[in-house]
């Protein structure tokens, strides 16, 4: 209902797409505009920081596109609209993930993309089978577990009742912290989002393997390899606590 509802007006579509485009670019040209003074950032040359920025960007916009609307739950609650969602033979999850559909985030994944297409064929490494598969692997992989992070925040909305913004400093946050090496970082943020909050494993952790960059914390090898797991175990996390939180739900009592 929503993308059709978007496609009605194809101009006004086009014209956000395009924005969405223009203003997630702006980070990027950020980063240009630094590389036009310096040659490298913490022993990170352009080409792999853009590699970085474009495996963050993607992961965060198909995240985005799929669940970025789980921040409006808390509105819900506080109205008692979420009632409605109750009532309907559909699970709650899918029609909160529904609410207001926002097809124009398709221009952030886009250019997110092309700075990601770009920089594979800037950068110098040797390309093999396993780390041409690496790269899908990865967007994957960080858009499932951001996507653990939205349904983190919209089940703690169910209590708080109004934690958008917290959401949000993991969320978009944690993907600006990402586009960026771990190396210019203090070790313990890195432990941080390492071993509480694992938005290493979007990106930082495999691309330090891709590119041949020790780690920072010194981990064994395969920990590099652990992003597929890490979703899973989040996303059983995050399922147990949004029945939890729906369970606990009891209306505004009007």
């Amino acid at each position: 209902m929503w993308v059709r509802s978007t496609l009605a007006y194809r101009a006004s579509f086009v014209m956000m797409a395009v924005g969405n485009f223009a203003a997630s670019g702006l980070d990027f040209v950020a980063i240009m505009l630094m590389f036009s003074q310096i040659d490298a950032l913490g022993g990170f040359g352009l080409p792999e920081v853009a590699f970085l920025y474009g495996t963050s960007s993607a992961s965060l916009g198909l995240a985005d596109l799929l669940l970025g609307s789980m921040d409006r739950i808390g509105g819900r609650i506080r109205d008692g609209t979420l009632d409605v969602m109750l009532l309907r033979p559909v699970p709650v999850f899918a029609q909160v993930a529904a609410d207001r559909f926002a097809l124009r985030r398709l221009g952030r994944i886009t250019q997110a993309l092309l700075v990601l297409g770009w920089s594979l064929t800037a950068l110098d490494v040797s390309w093999t089978a396993g780390r041409v598969l690496m790269v899908p692997l990865m967007v994957v992989c960080g858009a499932a577990i951001f996507a653990a992070v939205f349904t983190a925040g919209a089940s703690f909305q169910f209590w708080a009742q109004d934690a958008a913004e917290v959401q949000n400093s993991f969320t978009y946050g944690g993907n600006a912290m990402l586009q960026y090496p771990p190396t210019v970082f203090a070790k313990d943020l890195v432990r941080g989002v390492t071993f509480v909050i694992p938005l290493a494993f979007v990106n930082w952790l495999p691309a330090l393997r891709l590119l041949g960059h020790p780690d920072p914390l010194g981990l064994p090898g395969w920990v590099d390899f652990l992003g597929p797991v890490v979703a899973v175990v989040m996303w059983a996390g995050v399922g147990v606590a949004w029945r939890y939180g729906l369970r606990a739900y009891r209306s505004t009592g009007s």
